[in-house]
This record gives C-alpha cells, sequence and structure tokens, in this order.
C-alpha cells in the first residue's frame, strides 16, 4: 500500500474516532435506551448505532469503494474477508461498562488490507487512552511507543479473561473450570468486560495475557487491537491450534509472548477436558 494512500486512511479514521469520542464521552453518564442481543450480559445502546452510522456513512462518502465490518450493521453473519480493504468497527466496545458509566469502554477502528491488518485504532476517551498501530511502525499510547511486558512465567502474570460466559448455559461449566485453573497458576485474574482495550493493556505491558474467546465476541473485538499487541512486540494466537489468529475466528490468546500464549493454550485444553 502506498504511504499516501496509508497516512490519507489513517488521518481520515483518527478525525473519526475523535468525532465518536465526542458522542460517547458526553452519553456515558446521561440516559440510555437499552435492548438486549443475545441475552442480558449482550447490550446495545441507541449510541452504538448512533456512532457506528456516522462512521461508516462518512467513510462510504469518502472511499466508497471499501468494505465494511460493524458490530451493528453486519450482523451475526460475517461476511468473508476478501483483498479489498475492509474497515472493520466496534462503536462502543464495552457497552455493558457504558451502560453503567464505568471507565472502561472505548472505540475501535481498523483497516484490513489484502487480508492483512494495517491500522488499528482502540480510544478510551473516558481515561484519555488513544492506542494506536499501523503495520510495521510500531504500537503506541498517546503517541508514546508501547511494549508488551518482559514476564516469561504465567506464575508472575496478571491474565484477564471474562466471567460473564456464566450466565450462558453452554459456556457456564468450562467458563469455570477455565477460571478456576487459569487463576490457580496465574498471579492474578481481572476481568473487565472490554475485549479490545484488554489486548491494548497487553500491547502496554500491564497485563501478560488475555483469553478471548465466547457468543457476542466477533471480528470487530480482536482486529484493530491485534496489530497494536503484534506492533508492541507480542502475539495473537487462536487457542485451539496455537497459530496466529485469523481475525474471522476470533477464539483468541493475546499475550506478551509466545510460551506465555502456549501456556495458556495448554490450561485451557486442560480445562475444556475436565469439563467433557
Amino acid at each position: 500500500m502506498a504511504r499516501h494512500a496509508e497516512n490519507v486512511y489513517y488521518d481520515f479514521a483518527m478525525k473519526l474516532t475523535r468525532d465518536a469520542a465526542q458522542i460517547l464521552k458526553t452519553a456515558i453518564n446521561g440516559t440510555k435506551k437499552i435492548d438486549e442481543k443475545l441475552g442480558n450480559w449482550d447490550l446495545v445502546t441507541q449510541y452504538d448505532r448512533k456512532i457506528e452510522e456516522m462512521i461508516i456513512g462518512q467513510l462510504k462518502t469518502k472511499f466508497p469503494n471499501h468494505k465494511f465490518i460493524g458490530e451493528e450493521s453486519t450482523g451475526k453473519e460475517l461476511p468473508e474477508l476478501t483483498d479489498d480493504p475492509t474497515w472493520i468497527i466496534d462503536p462502543i466496545d464495552g457497552t455493558t461498562n457504558f451502560i453503567h458509566g464505568f471507565p472502561h469502554t472505548c472505540i475501535v477502528i481498523g483497516l484490513a488490507i489484502k487480508k492483512e491488518m494495517v491500522i488499528g485504532i482502540v480510544y478510551n476517551p473516558i481515561l484519555e487512552q488513544l492506542f494506536t498501530a499501523r503495520k510495521g511502525r510500531g504500537a503506541f499510547l498517546n503517541d508514546k511507543p508501547i511494549k508488551v511486558s518482559n514476564t516469561q512465567d504465567l506464575s508472575k502474570s496478571l491474565v484477564c479473561l471474562e466471567s460473564g460466559f456464566i450466565k450462558v448455559d453452554h459456556m457456564r461449566e468450562k467458563t469455570i473450570e477455565r477460571l478456576r485453573t487459569l487463576a490457580q497458576e496465574a498471579q492474578g485474574i481481572r476481568t473487565l468486560g472490554v475485549a479490545a482495550l484488554t489486548l491494548c493493556y497487553v500491547a502496554m505491558g500491564i497485563v501478560e495475557t488475555y483469553y478471548i474467546e465466547g457468543p457476542g465476541i466477533s471480528t470487530w473485538d480482536i482486529a484493530a487491537a491485534s496489530l497494536i499487541i503484534t506492533e508492541a512486540g507480542g502475539v495473537v494466537v487462536d487457542r485451539v491450534t496455537g497459530e496466529k489468529i485469523n481475525i474471522m475466528i476470533p477464539r483468541a490468546i493475546g499475550a506478551c509472548n509466545e510460551k506465555i500464549a502456549n501456556r495458556v493454550v495448554e490450561l485451557i485444553r486442560e480445562a475444556d477436558q475436565r469439563v467433557k
């Protein structure tokens, strides 16, 4: 991709991110109209739809030949990822947090070209954390370079995973067993309810690994942040195969290194076998 074209895409995406942030900041403490999607743990508000319509509407006007994958507009059936420039958008990641005014919530914009992520932006305007990455150019928090943790041992690691899937019948026993297994080996467990931002916390070195998989988790949760992690020197792997993640199959482990990622793959596999 020509450097000039990439700059145009990035600059426009940053403008849209900041416009969306104004909507989110203004709305977080106000009244919200709340609908359930998959259940009372998977929510959507009018602001999710408003932000996504604004972002996609402006991108379509500016880049009419580009494609789009967005949480509220795409629906459950993901389109096939092609070589065309494809914007992958989560208008509000951490919607339940947003509804409660819990400050871990963010806007996510990513761009894939030839099936590879080339731009990733994750912005939490409540805590003023702007994570950005461009392929081959490093990862940044508020324009300062970030790097993953140097920790090599899971026993010295903070591990994040989502406990909310205990609410889902077919996930309950697995989630409990995974939590129990990881909690026994890790230094600490955290659950933040916001996938993209938690992956960025791996990128900035304050969390060693994040295990993410379950209903309601999709491409827009991991696409932009997976680039931010890899540009910060970390890895994002498929939790079944242990291979590099396919962003269209979002069962991911983000980690500071392969050693920690592989250990989490092992432990999740062991936990799941015990449940079977």
